[in-house]
């Protein structure tokens, strides 16, 4: 079993999910970025936390019920959170397929926000289109999403999702761990300043 220890940073010092916010972590020296994504209503893979707009942008509508073009008319993120952000920077929501081409040699751990096999079968295209296997994870917390990213291609590396690791753990305490093989090859440890937000 391989470990790798990466850090994933922006949403603590800019807007999540922004270029500025992917900018801004390279440049201080990130070792992968992570981010969120959702499907929009004419197949567009875009980078964004909620599939709900209305926490970000402050309009109470769904991606998957938007075509991108409309999207981009939306107002950007809102910049009412506990930190101040630099103004003037990008704060649309971004295509998946820019973040590629913006960062073509930045590991990126891609969490798929619903359970979605048009949004899985996308994010691998993308993945195949820019040959970003090697330097790609993905999953989710949700063990059916995690077994759907295998099935969809299982050359990009998967998170472990949190039934199996609560399965590592069980097989770790009893001594079954070292008889039973592991497909995940990345563990998502989330801050502890995330999840008490």
């Amino acid at each position: 079993m391989k470990f790798q220890f990466n850090i994933f940073t922006g949403a603590g010092e800019n807007l999540e999910n922004t270029m500025a916010a992917f900018q801004h972590a390279v440049t201080i020296g990130t070792d992968m970025l992570e981010l969120d994504c959702h499907i929009t209503k004419d197949e567009q893979v875009v980078v964004s936390h909620d599939e709900n707009l209305k926490r970000s942008t402050g309009v109470n509508v769904n991606i998957s019920d938007l075509k991108y073009c409309v999207m981009k008319e939306l107002p950007p993120y809102l910049g009412k959170l506990d930190v101040s952000f630099q103004k003037g920077k990008d704060n649309r929501i971004p295509l998946l397929k820019e973040v590629f081409e913006a960062f073509p040699n930045t590991p990126i751990n891609i969490d798929i926000k619903v359970n979605n096999n048009l949004l899985i079968k996308k994010v691998s295209e993308l993945v195949k289109e820019y040959r970003r296997e090697h330097i790609t994870v993905w999953g989710n917390a949700n063990y059916e999403i995690v077994e759907k990213c295998y099935k969809e291609n299982s050359d990009i590396p998967i998170l472990f999702s949190l039934q199996r690791v609560l399965l590592i753990l069980g097989l770790f305490f009893t001594g079954l761990l070292p008889f039973v093989p592991i497909r995940e090859q990345f563990f998502e440890i989330p801050m502890p300043s995330i999840i008490l937000k």
